[in-house]
């Protein structure tokens, strides 16, 4: 019998390969192996997160089906009456030109962004702000994308970072004296973390505090680099390193703590504006601190929690930066429909051309899916989901990356080729500067990097979900120990592992969650999961913790798991519309279809190359290559020509 011969089989094959010495790395893989401490795994608490239990071959669904609708009536109508106006303000007075003609934002735009009260969306009524949800703030925030991005970056930094903090972690003092300046754009914040030597390497931070004699102060000294508002804020988020002694051993050790820190307080001065490729009137700056003394209540979030203040920032913030580019690409894309409709070329309308249909419907699918993200993610955090911040990454990765934004920005751009300026009354886009399109993809390129860079939230997405992975793995070892009292959970798992080992479908399905007409293109979510989870395993009991240093299959391990949460986002938003008749249903249905076979066409692509040995021996060229060109300061060959 299957069973019988898939149990005996694969209870030995796993037995080996999880319990026998030679294979101690899978052991110390998990974070929560222990050599002295035998982890109750029974009482571990299960991942909510869609994100992290594919790379355990499993579906749920929770964060991710139905798709969220979290605004009751009375919210939306509040909405409409801030977004409105706003709206307006941006069509007839910001002048993104003139703002990236001459570096800064016109203080007319300031000012009347402080009188729409946008500085403080998310702060609460009763300090000053709007109290906006998540998803009325993702709303507001596709406005900027739409309009200037170099302002959007501006009241990014100031409320999605700058003062972040205080609102997360802030006490009720904290809260009450900086809070209501804060919102009502009296005073500017801004978000202190990098440094000259320290970009994505956040513990390497040489910014040090060292409390005072008195205990009553802390003395910041150090140095930030390229930060947002640096030149413009009055109050900072700044991140140190400070000195924690270990209760237990008296070891000195350096921890990161977060303080709030005022413009005023003496020692604090800022560089001259940086000059950058894009969004050039937002303020960007190195801000210094010398002998700076900050009091003591002024230490944000306790001390030494500092890093977890930062991370808890960051992942709160990118769902704002995923809205916005949203916004870009949905005008971009408005752009490039009305230029193809419009537009003659040998005797017809250039939309009706098979090489251009094609880019809109690239353009079109793209946006889809960001903006898809964007209110799930906004949704999650509204519903109070505790486990978001590997979809948050992702959403941030997707919108941001040559395939989302950037990607719908270049295909109108090639589609409109040169125009620019207006014929009539259609505002026309193309390579010339007058069109804005230009502007857009300067302004574009700095979210690749901004809020963490693309490549370190790839290496973060695709380690964390080994980790969960590793940590059921250590799980299964535990139920190996004693199988006659778990015979169950060894059919069902060992079993899944065989058929995923032999190709086999697992039968995890998407049947009942979709709308029916859907059913087949949820069938290659599933096949992804089976795919990336037995590709998973395969890294694991091959490299143990070294996975962390084969970066050439991290990429493509966190690639694919971009691309199964994006079918699974699509396949949701587009099962709301068809269950709830919208007008739309049935073109989110073909957005839908269409993206996720793309998609799985991907998935499988990236998954063969981290196994075939063919690929191998590729990554292994690429390695070579690149010491080479480092080694020798450049490209190795001479010129055809000899000289």
């Amino acid at each position: 019998m299957r069973s019988a011969l898939g149990s005996r089989a694969t209870l030995d094959l796993w037995r080996r390969l999880l319990a026998e010495p030679r294979n101690p790395q899978l052991r110390r893989l998990s974070p929560f192996h222990s050599t002295t401490h035998k982890t109750d795994f029974s009482k571990m608490k299960e991942s909510t997160s869609f994100v992290a239990n594919i790379f355990k071959g499993k579906m749920v669904v929770d964060n991710v089906f139905p798709f969220p609708s979290v605004l009751s009536e009375e919210q939306t109508l509040f909405l409409k009456e801030l977004y409105e106006p706003c709206c307006r303000f941006f069509e007839e007075v910001n002048d993104a030109t003139w703002n990236d003609d001459n570096e800064k934002i016109q203080s007319k735009t300031l000012q009347g962004l402080k009188e729409l009260k946008t500085f403080g969306l998310q702060v609460p009524e009763k300090l000053g702000g709007s109290g906006l949800t998540n998803t009325q703030f993702a709303r507001m925030v596709e406005i900027l994308g739409w309009h200037d991005l170099a302002v959007g970056v501006t009241l990014g930094a100031h409320q999605s970072s700058g003062f972040k903090g205080i609102l997360l972690f802030g006490d009720k003092h904290q809260k009450e004296k900086y809070l209501p300046d804060l919102a009502s754009g009296k005073s500017l914040a801004a978000f202190c973390l990098t440094e000259p030597s320290c970009g994505s390497d956040v513990a390497s931070i040489q910014t040090m505090a060292e409390v005072s004699q008195c205990g009553k102060f802390y003395i910041l000294n150090g140095r930030k680099a390229w930060i947002s508002n640096g030149g413009i804020a009055d109050v900072f988020t700044v991140f140190a390193k400070t000195k924690v002694k270990d209760v237990t051993t008296g070891e000195v050790h350096g921890k990161i703590s977060a303080f709030i820190v005022e413009k005023e307080f003496k020692g604090v001065t800022s560089g001259p504006p940086e000059k950058k490729m894009g969004i050039k009137a937002s303020n960007t700056t190195a801000v210094h601190f010398k002998n700076v003394r900050v009091p003591a209540e002024n230490v944000l979030g306790g001390f030494g929690n500092g890093f977890k203040v930062a991370m808890n920032i960051l992942n709160n913030g990118r769902f704002g930066t995923v809205s916005a580019l949203a916004g870009t690409m949905r005008r971009v894309i408005i752009k490039a429909a009305d230029y193809a409709a419009n537009r003659k070329q040998f005797g017809n309308q250039i939309c009706n051309y098979g090489i251009i249909q094609e880019k809109l419907a690239r353009m079109a699918m793209r946006h889809y899916v960001t903006e898809s993200m964007a209110y799930m993610i906004s949704g999650n955090m509204d519903m109070d989901v505790s486990e978001f911040h590997l979809e948050a990454a992702i959403s941030k990765i997707f919108a941001s990356v040559s395939m989302s934004a950037c990607d719908v920005t270049v295909l109108c751009l090639q589609l409109c080729g040169g125009h620019g300026g207006h014929e009539g009354n259609r505002s026309m886009v193309g390579y010339m500067k007058k069109a804005g399109l230009e502007r857009i993809m300067r302004d574009l390129r700095i979210f690749r990097i901004l809020e963490g860079t693309n490549d370190i939230l790839r290496i973060f997405v695709a380690l964390a979900g080994l980790q969960h992975a590793g940590s059921q793995l250590q799980e299964l070892q535990h139920t190996l120990e004693d199988p006659l009292n778990n015979t169950a959970i060894l059919f069902t798992e060992l079993g899944l592992r065989a058929k995923r080992i032999i190709g086999i479908p697992t039968g995890i399905s998407l049947d009942g969650v979709v709308n029916g007409h859907l059913v087949d293109t949820a069938s290659l979510v599933t096949k992804c999961v089976d795919l990336l989870s037995e590709v998973v395993e395969h890294l694991l009991l091959k490299f143990g913790t070294e996975v962390i240093h084969q970066q050439f299959h991290l990429k493509r391990i966190a690639d694919t798991a971009i691309d199964i949460y994006s079918m699974g986002v699509v396949l949701s938003r587009a099962t709301h519309s068809l269950n709830h008749n919208l007008p739309s249903a049935i073109h989110e249905k073909l957005l839908c279809e269409t993206w996720c076979y793309t998609a799985f066409e991907r998935v499988r692509w990236n998954l063969k190359a981290v196994k075939a040995s063919s690929w191998n021996n590729y990554y292994k060229n690429m390695r070579s290559i690149s010491n080479e060109v480092v080694k020798n300061g450049g490209v190795v060959y001479s010129r055809p020509m000899g000289f």
